[in-house]
């Protein structure tokens, strides 16, 4: 006759076999075995079954340093921009992973909202939570202009602060940095060191989605950035660039985060009959020892199941590379931003937005996304429809002119019917 185990640490380990025990037996199995047989097995409550579970999976997952921050961080973070979701972060902590990033803008701030609701009751020690705010007034080359104040990019982060319901971040982004012209603005950078040195952030960092070699050069050259979160995926044309800059910045003692790691969200193709294998294009972003952990945006317990296996395993398959190679040769909806197309436009339009709008809708399935930045950008319906024939070569071969037709309709749509 069994006896029931005397102490914690002889209840953990009896807890932990029986949890191996019952996810060895199978539906058959448990009925040779009888009732009989299953008598030995000591009844478990579901979180006591949950909590040995993140034991083990705690125990196998992968860690990288991220730089001079010393922060050990999981290889798959959570990039909380397309969800609110409590439910889904919550079994993504329990799951093991300790990285929220959010933003500013992301969700009207429902996102910053609902992780702050969340997140106030766990240990502050146990998880890492960066936000970005977007500086006002950057023109199309992301230039710093007259319009680029202190007062409003402060403002967003307090707002920041309180929907977080935190004293403090680890990490803050200055969001969107194309242009090195915008690393050394010193009134934001001097801002941004100052909650740095008052204790309101951790670490201080920078997003980058276009133009990406050049900024990340430019920031490795220099010793302000703990962190870069950088575009990174197996459709970028200028990968090898992109390579060589991370290096630098590695070594610089910068933390690399990688975003945009589907290269347009979960398909390649505006009718959805092509997916991205997102395991294996998240494989290929953590081969690189440069990259420290990625932040693949989940919206459902699916994603997150297949994204939490990768935690431990990082190996991509002969498969999943085979993958890769089919979906590289496809066109796809990722935008590079390389901004070529900009000077060719007759009409100035901000075409690399345009494209990240129309990825938004069809790569992301999120027209609520896409609808906002439109209404950022001021677009219009059709703006392309004085043009006869568009002067614009896309890098990328999309036609521009058709994309353009096809995203900007979602201005004449009322918006709480996208909500």
């Amino acid at each position: 006759m069994n006896r029931a185990p005397t102490s914690r640490g002889e209840l953990h380990h009896t807890i932990k076999n029986n949890y191996i025990m019952m996810k060895s037996i199978n539906r058959r199995g448990f009925l040779k075995t009888g009732i009989t047989g299953a008598a030995g097995i000591v009844a478990l409550s579901p979180s006591l079954v949950s909590a040995v579970e993140s034991s083990v999976q705690e125990k196998n997952t992968i860690y990288r340093t991220l730089g001079k921050t010393g922060l050990k961080v999981p290889v798959i973070s959570f990039g909380v921009m397309r969800s609110d979701n409590a439910n889904l972060c919550k079994a993504a902590y329990e799951k093991g992973i300790k990285l929220f990033d959010t933003a500013n803008g992301y969700l009207n701030g429902n996102s910053e909202t609902m992780l702050g609701n969340l997140l106030k009751d766990y240990p502050r020690n146990s998880f890492f939570l960066a936000t970005k705010v977007k500086p006002v007034g950057v023109d199309r080359e992301g230039k710093p202009t007259d319009q680029t104040t202190v007062e409003a990019f402060l403002e967003k982060f307090n707002t920041s602060l309180s929907r977080l319901k935190m004293d403090y971040v680890d990490i803050l982004y200055v969001h969107d940095i194309r242009n090195p012209e915008m690393l050394e603005y010193k009134p934001i950078i001097n801002a941004v060191k100052k909650l740095k040195k008052d204790g309101k952030i951790k670490f201080m960092g920078f997003s980058t989605h276009a133009n990406e070699p050049v900024v990340i050069n430019a920031a490795a050259a220099t010793d302000t950035w703990d962190v870069i979160l950088t575009s990174y995926n197996f459709k970028q044309t200028y990968i090898s660039e992109l390579n060589s800059a991370i290096k630098k910045a590695n070594e610089a003692g910068i933390g690399i985060v990688a975003m945009k790691t589907m290269a347009g969200g979960g398909f390649l193709d505006k009718e959805k009959t092509k997916p991205i294998n997102s395991t294996a294009a998240l494989k290929w972003a953590l081969s690189n020892p440069d990259v420290h952990t990625t932040i693949p945006g989940m919206t459902d317990f699916d994603q997150l199941d297949l994204n939490v296996k990768i935690l431990a395993d990082i190996t991509i398959t002969d498969a999943e590379k085979k993958d890769l190679m089919i979906a590289s040769a496809e066109t796809g909806l990722y935008c590079t931003g390389c901004t070529k197309c900009i000077t060719a436009c007759p009409m100035n339009l901000p075409v690399p937005d345009l494209m990240r709008a129309y990825m938004y809708a069809y790569g992301y399935s999120n027209p609520v996304m896409a609808y906002s930045l439109l209404a950022e950008l001021g677009t219009t319906d059709n703006p392309c429809k004085e043009c006869n024939t568009c002067k614009v070569n896309c890098t990328k071969n999309f036609n521009i002119k058709e994309k353009i037709a096809d995203i900007s309709r979602l201005v004449n749509v009322p918006a709480d019917f996208l909500a």
